[in-house]
C-alpha cells in the first residue's frame, strides 16, 4: 500500500503537478483508474442490491436535507440525469463515484458498498454534495478492501431510486513512479487554488419568466418558454408527469441568444398532455416551475354529404309547402337557399328556415304563391368542403269546380197511376185485385192506394 503522504499528493496536488512539471498527470491518473462495462450477471447483482436497499429501512441520511416541510406545490420523485458509472483503479489512486439527482422536494441521499451504508464516521471515504444536485463519494486513497458494489439512492416523500456502480482494485507499479514529486510544493498549489475558489460567488437559479397552464391544439406547435438566471449558468432539465424529458423527433430544447430557454413540441399528440416540470440547477441551488399542459382533441374534418336530397314538386296555388333534405358534416356545415340563383334571407315573408341536430334541412313556405314556382337550391358548407342540391318546384292554379243547382220538385196535380193511364197503360191490371191483397186495394177511402216514390 503507498503511504498516506503520497495517497494525499495524488488527491489533492493534480492541476499544480499539471503546471509544475510540465504533463497531464490527470491523464496519467485516469489511465490507472477507468471506465468499463460490467457482464450482463454483474448488472443484474447489482439491479438486485437495488431493488433490494429500496425496500429497506436505511439510518438517517448524512445531508441536512430535511422533508418537514413538504412544498405546496409540484412534488416529483427523485430522478437521475447522470448515473454512476464503473471502474477499474489501480491501488492507491482516488476514485469518485458521481451522479446527479434532481427532484422536488431535494431528494436525501443514501450511499451503501455491497449493501451496507457507509456512514459519516467512515473517514475513509468523503461525500459530496453540489446544489446543482452533484452527489459524488469520494476514495481518497483505494485499497483493495475498497473493491465491491458501490450505490446510491435518493429519496424524498414521492418515492425512491437508486443506481450503482462496480470498483475493481488493482495492484500496480505507482510507488516508484511517485517517489521524486515534492509533497510540500503541491500542498502549496492547493492552498492557492482554494483560496481562488473562495473568491468564487455562487448564485442559485431564479426564474425571470415561466409559463402558466396552457391549452393547445392536438396537430399544433407547442412551446414553452423560460428564462432564468443564476451563477454559474444553471442548467435546465423538463419533465413531464415526472418522468424526463429528452431531445427527439418531437422534442427539442433550445435556447435563444436572449437567454430564453425553450421546450418545443411538434405535433402535439394527446400523450403530451399532462402536468410540466422545468428544474434549473447550479453549484448553488435549484429552482422550478411547474404548468398542465391540456392538449385539445383534434377534430375530424369531412366535407357535407347528402343523406338525403331535394325532390321535385308540384302543388296548388295556396297549399303549404317543405322543401326537405338531410346533410351531414364535420364540423356542421352552415346551410344557405337560394331561388333562381337568389339568395333567400332568413327574414322574407312566409318562408321559414329550419335545421335540427341530425342535420335535417327544412325550407317550409307557407302559404304559397304562384311567384314561388322556381328552382330552388341548398347549400352546405364547412371548413372541408362545399356541396349543394336542386329541385323544382311548380305552383298550379286552384282548381274551381261547377256545383249544380238542386232539382225543383213539380207540385202533385193527381195520381201518377191516373198520368199512366192517361197515356195507355193499365196500372191496375198489373197488380193483383183486392180481394187477394186488401192491404193494396181498399174501397175505403181510409185505404187508399199507396204510390210510389220511385215511379
Amino acid at each position: 500500500m503507498l503511504p498516506n503522504t503520497v495517497c494525499m499528493l495524488l488527491s489533492s496536488t493534480v492541476q499544480c503537478w499539471d503546471a509544475s512539471f510540465g504533463f497531464d498527470f490527470t491523464s496519467w491518473v485516469s489511465f490507472f483508474s477507468q471506465e468499463y462495462k460490467v457482464s450482463s450477471f454483474e448488472q443484474r447483482l447489482l439491479s438486485e442490491i437495488e431493488f433490494r436497499l429500496e425496500r429497506t429501512p436505511v439510518e438517517e441520511s448524512d445531508d441536512e436535507v430535511q422533508h418537514d416541510d413538504v412544498p405546496t406545490g409540484k412534488c416529483i420523485a427523485p430522478i437521475f440525469e447522470k448515473k454512476l458509472k464503473n471502474f477499474k483503479a489501480t491501488e492507491g489512486v482516488p476514485v469518485t463515484f458521481s451522479c446527479k439527482i434532481l427532484g422536488i422536494p431535494v431528494p436525501k441521499v443514501y450511499w451503501f458498498k455491497d449493501g451496507k451504508q457507509i456512514l459519516k464516521k467512515n473517514v475513509h471515504y468523503r461525500k459530496i454534495r453540489e446544489g446543482d444536485g452533484t452527489c459524488a463519494l469520494h476514495i481518497e486513497c483505494t485499497t483493495s478492501d475498497d473493491d465491491g458494489n458501490y450505490t446510491v439512492m435518493a429519496a424524498n416523500p414521492q418515492g425512491r431510486i437508486s443506481c450503482s456502480g462496480h470498483l475493481i482494485v488493482q495492484t500496480g507499479p505507482l510507488r516508484t513512479r511517485l517517489s521524486h514529486f515534492h509533497s510540500q510544493r503541491g500542498q502549496s498549489c492547493v492552498r492557492d487554488a482554494e483560496g481562488e475558489q473562495t473568491q468564487e460567488r455562487f448564485f442559485q437559479p431564479h426564474f425571470l419568466q415561466a409559463p402558466g397552464d396552457m391549452l393547445a391544439h392536438e396537430g399544433k406547435l407547442c412551446r414553452l418558454d423560460c428564462k432564468v438566471s443564476g451563477l454559474p449558468i444553471p442548467e435546465l432539465m423538463w419533465l413531464v408527469n415526472g418522468k424526463p424529458i429528452y431531445s427527439d423527433l418531437y422534442h427539442k430544447m433550445l435556447v435563444r441568444e436572449n437567454g430564453v430557454h425553450s421546450l418545443v413540441i411538434d405535433p402535439l399528440t394527446q400523450k403530451d398532455s399532462g402536468t410540466y416540470t422545468c428544474i434549473a440547477s447550479n453549484k448553488a441551488g435549484q429552482s422550478s416551475f411547474s404548468l398542465e399542459l391540456t392538449v385539445v382533441e383534434k377534430e375530424m374534418k369531412y366535407p357535407p354529404q347528402f343523406l338525403e336530397k331535394l325532390q321535385n314538386m308540384g302543388i296548388p296555388e295556396g297549399t303549404p309547402v317543405r322543401l326537405e333534405c338531410r346533410v351531414v358534416g364535420m364540423p356542421p356545415p352552415a346551410i344557405f337557399w337560394k331561388k333562381d340563383n337568389d339568395s333567400i334571407p332568413n327574414t322574407k315573408e312566409r318562408i321559414t328556415m329550419t335545421r335540427d341536430a341530425t342535420g335535417y334541412v327544412c325550407l317550409l313556405i307557407q302559404p304559397t304563391k304562384k311567384d314561388d314556382a322556381g328552382w330552388y337550391t341548398v347549400s352546405a358548407k364547412n371548413e372541408a368542403g362545399i356541396v349543394s342540391c336542386t329541385c323544382r318546384l311548380d305552383i298550379y292554379a286552384q282548381w274551381h269546380q261547377s256545383i249544380p243547382a238542386p232539382m225543383r220538385k213539380a207540385p202533385r196535380t193527381g195520381s201518377r197511376y191516373a198520368a199512366l193511364t192517361g197515356q195507355g197503360l193499365d196500372i191496375k191490371s198489373v197488380f193483383p185485385t183486392s180481394e187477394t191483397s186488401p192491404i193494396l186495394f181498399s174501397s175505403s177511402p181510409a185505404e187508399a192506394m199507396l204510390e210510389s216514390e220511385e215511379l
